[in-house]
């Protein structure tokens, strides 16, 4: 299959069309990146731990700083081509969802499924997951993706596909986190878009009953008659959660705008429909973080109107919380007014659908921190890799089954540390209740398993064999040292 590069043309940026700032490559740019980062791997000290050289990360583990150079993956952050008339992309794999997104929209057409927060990239969301509300109908990112080039522990770089030589590496990657490689190139599907999107809150106020819609909602794709494209939702209390039915629209007469005075979470509950574009419904959650922007400051009014609109996003928050876990300023402030210590309890967790309910009530009594996310998803059913028999598990290092709906449920923040407790309590408790329940985290945060545990979990005989075929010398982390081990 041929490629054609399609020119990106610069827009006027509104809240309503994709900002300029899309990276088109062609394939000899490409090239050239590839080589930089071949140079830079050759450059690190034999028996040096290969990390990649990037000051951006979604990643909420902690990190040791190392002195040794890293991999240079500069030239590697840009949309290659775009086919239009096969709905397929090229893209690089440290190229952010929105420069993707900026690239595709004009064309009609957006991936999969397009995670949350703008600076994710599409290598990021295929090695450690990513997630959004097409996931109860397209799966994860991971599972739109039709062929991909990974660089390998021992430096070089292989193309993985569903068949063939390297089938292993293709199942094996998902959850890797880049403890087996980087993804250099990925040639992923696209689907078409209309130009808005139509929203309906729907009520519950029993968490059973709202599981039970998640299950239908997810096998039938329609609720009370209408069809359903997009599905998540917010929960506030065990007597008040919304989900957040969306179907394609092309009616743009009034459409919504949250990137301004107002916020979109706060809209759920105060109106039971609503509109958006199809850009502002792909980042409708990154302008505040989802509700994190509350944290600092900028859901106050006033504060909101000083903060400029360039800067109410999520990398910027993410950045702050860098800051603050480098040099504690807050925490030394909250000592001094003798506040008590906290704990950082920033989760994603899944859980079949069966018991995400019984889940949400444990979590609403023992984790004082609301609102919580919750996003549907199925494995998909079709795609590269072909249906899967129910029951199966085509991804080797996530425990996710064809055939059964999970809910995944997510929460951010911080939460005060009771006496007698020490950091780290909640979470362990957390990762606990969701093993009881038959369910698994997402590894981008604080994880606390003992390393049998651990793998038993996540895939750990296969995990063995990949290591072994990819990176027998070790270059990378093993995914027990990304993930739990304290570096």
């Amino acid at each position: 299959m041929t490629s054609t590069q399609i020119p990106f043309t610069p827009v006027r940026s509104t809240s309503s069309v994709p900002p300029a700032i899309s990276l088109m490559r062609g394939a000899q740019a490409h090239r050239q990146g590839v080589e930089r980062l071949l140079a830079s791997y050759r450059a690190i000290p034999a028996g040096a731990t290969v990390r990649l050289a990037k000051r951006t990360s979604n990643l909420f583990r902690p990190r040791t700083q190392v002195s040794t150079p890293g991999l240079d993956v500069s030239g590697l952050d840009g949309v290659i081509s775009i086919d239009a008339a096969a709905r397929t992309a090229d893209v690089q794999g440290m190229c952010t969802y929105e420069n993707l997104v900026a690239a595709t929209l004009p064309l009609g057409l957006m991936p999969l499924v397009v995670p949350q927060l703008k600076t994710i990239t599409l290598g990021g969301a295929v090695t450690g997951l990513g997630i959004e509300s097409t996931s109860f109908r397209s799966g994860l990112p991971h599972e739109s993706v039709l062929e991909l080039d990974i660089l390998t522990g021992d430096g070089t770089v292989v193309t993985a596909r569903p068949e063939g030589e390297h089938a292993d590496l293709f199942a094996g990657f998902p959850n890797s986190y880049g403890s087996l490689g980087y993804a250099t190139r990925l040639r992923i599907e696209l689907e078409p878009v209309r130009p808005a999107v139509a929203m309906r809150h729907v009520e519950f106020t029993d968490l059973d009953e709202l599981a039970a819609a998640i299950e239908v909602i997810s096998t039938t794709r329609e609720w009370d008659g209408e069809s359903v494209d997009f599905l998540d939702g917010v929960v506030f209390s065990g007597t008040e959660a919304y989900l957040t039915l969306g179907r394609w629209s092309d009616d743009l007469t009034s459409p919504s705008d949250y990137t301004g005075a107002a916020i979109f979470y706060e809209s759920i509950p105060a109106r039971p429909t609503d509109v958006l574009t199809v850009h502002d419904y792909l980042w409708r959650w990154d302008t505040d973080w989802f509700w994190c922007s509350k944290t600092f400051g900028a859901q106050n009014p006033r504060v909101r109107k000083l903060w400029p609109a360039k800067y109410r996003r999520s990398d910027v928050y993410h950045r702050m919380v860098g800051l603050e876990n480098r040099y504690g300023v807050v925490a030394r402030i909250d000592r001094w007014r003798g506040k008590p210590a906290r704990e950082r309890v920033v989760q994603d967790v899944e859980l079949p659908v069966g018991t995400a309910a019984d889940f949400l009530r444990w979590y609403l009594d023992h984790v004082p921190m609301t609102p919580v996310w919750i996003c549907p998803l199925r494995l998909r059913n079709g795609g590269p890799r072909g249906v899967p028999e129910a029951g199966s598990q085509p991804w080797t290092l996530y425990p996710l089954r064809a055939g059964t709906t999970y809910v995944n449920v997510g929460f951010w923040g911080m939460v005060p540390i009771e006496p007698g407790r020490a950091d780290g309590d909640v979470n362990r408790e957390i990762e606990a209740k969701v093993a009881e329940l038959g369910g698994h985290k997402s590894l981008y945060s604080d994880a606390y398993y003992g390393e049998a545990e651990f793998w038993a979990a996540y895939g750990g005989q296969n995990y063995a064999a990949l290591k072994q075929r990819y990176d027998a010398g070790s270059r990378y982390l093993d995914l027990f040292a990304k993930a739990v081990g304290r570096r």
